[in-house]
């Protein structure tokens, strides 16, 4: 009963601190960063190569911040990410080039980075029963962060709008820092048991081990289909998030509506997590995954057929819930097949190929919308999740692939 108790415990704090992360994280950059930069004197080019870099710092680091939460601990890394969540906000304030708003963000990517498999890793090894559940309710303390953020960040720019608009983004950053200061404090308070790492451990971490167990999960078809099932999922993700409002916006439909749209999506998920995470704890994580993609997947590629608001809020919703039936079985289902000593490679592993579609979505949807129509753009998603759906089905469900070695 004790241990049940510690354990909630250390779910209850790592949520928190999810949810102060995720907030600052957001506040940061929605809705404030692009009329930041715009304000400093940025272009339409640059303002959308610093909202790209960002998820760049996520590819890059997931992975090997998973591998050392396997072989230096966690708790340091917890304490490096409270870190740059806590310093960033203030490095906005220096900023008079929007040039400079590239490293920066960069560098506050790494924040979340860090936190999103380190989180995942310690959630999964406390928990073996219900694995679903309790990431559904991590996941959904994340997600009312970024829910919330951007409409304290927007009501702050109003409120201070009359110190001129340059100032009142700044009290955005400072906000920022605030909130980013209980982050900090509560990854102190976590207890690591069991760790007993040092400086000269991780001087023994070498590239070849790294690369070892990048490669062990590349092997494994089962984990490599779970992998490919989250990117495709944020692919169509990011698609969604970048010309759905685009969209609405050409059928006339006002900036509120078009809000309320987001928030509703944004919503589903939030509300459904906790929930559909218990249902995998008790169903085939494998059948949650292949209905979700199919679900998230219809959705998308249906949205261009219709011009109906309330239609198209459907269509946003059950998006939303489709995302969140797939992403929650995903993480639950990679933890129950990768071995133990390489649960935070695997969560790493898998942080990084979702930003990959995060990132690949938006760009190659865009070429597409450009070349041929938007329907073809959403069309083109739907049929990347559908082939995700088909390779899932082949690789989770066939025995002879359970471990394939990659020499």
């Amino acid at each position: 009963m004790s241990e049940i108790k510690s354990q909630n415990k250390v779910l209850y704090l790592i949520s928190i601190i999810g949810f102060f992360g995720i907030f600052s994280g957001t506040i940061s950059k929605n809705p404030v960063l692009p009329l930041f930069a715009q304000s400093l004197g940025a272009s339409i080019t640059i303002i959308g190569l610093i909202a790209a870099i960002s998820p760049i710092a996520g590819i890059l680091f997931s992975f090997p911040v998973g591998y050392l939460c396997d072989s230096w601990g966690r708790k340091k890394l917890l304490l490096v990410s409270a870190l740059v969540f806590l310093i960033s906000p203030l490095l906005y304030l220096l900023i008079t080039n929007p040039l400079f708003l590239i490293p920066v963000r960069f560098f506050h990517g790494i924040a979340t980075a860090i936190l999103g498999p380190v989180a995942s890793s310690i959630i999964f090894s406390n928990y073996r029963k219900d694995r679903g559940e309790k990431i559904g309710l991590y996941s959904s303390a994340t997600l009312v962060g970024r829910t919330v953020a951007p409409i304290v960040g927007g009501f702050l720019m109003g409120a201070f709008a009359y110190l001129g608009m340059l100032w009142s983004y700044r009290v955005v950053y400072i906000a920022a820092f605030v909130v980013s200061i209980p982050v900090l404090f509560l990854c102190l308070m976590y207890k690591e048991e069991g760790v007993q790492s040092s400086l000269e451990e991780l001087k023994k971490t070498s590239f070849t081990q790294m690369k070892k167990a990048l490669l062990n999960f590349i092997g494994n078809a089962k984990l490599l289909a779970t992998g490919l099932a989250e990117m495709a999922t944020y692919f169509s993700f990011g698609a969604f998030e970048t010309y759905f409002p685009i969209y609405l916006h050409s059928l006339g439909v006002s900036p509120a509506k078009i809000g309320m749209a987001f928030s509703l999506q944004i919503l589903s998920i939030a509300l459904t997590k906790p929930l559909f995470g218990k249902l995998s704890d008790h169903i085939d994580r494998r059948v949650q995954i292949i209905f979700g993609l199919l679900i998230l997947g219809s959705a998308i590629a249906a949205m261009p057929v219709f011009s109906n608001f309330i239609m198209l809020l459907i269509c946003a919703v059950v998006f939303g819930f489709g995302m969140s039936f797939c992403t929650v079985a995903t993480s639950a289902y990679s933890a129950d097949v990768a071995k133990i000593e390489e649960l935070g490679a695997s969560m790493g592993a898998l942080s990084s190929i979702m930003d990959i579609g995060h990132s690949s979505g938006p760009f190659v949807a865009g070429v597409i919308i450009s070349l041929i129509s938007l329907k073809a753009g959403f069309l083109a998603c739907g049929i990347v999740c559908v082939m995700s759906a088909v390779f899932f089905i082949y690789s989770g469900f066939q025995k002879n692939l359970d471990k394939r070695i990659i020499n």
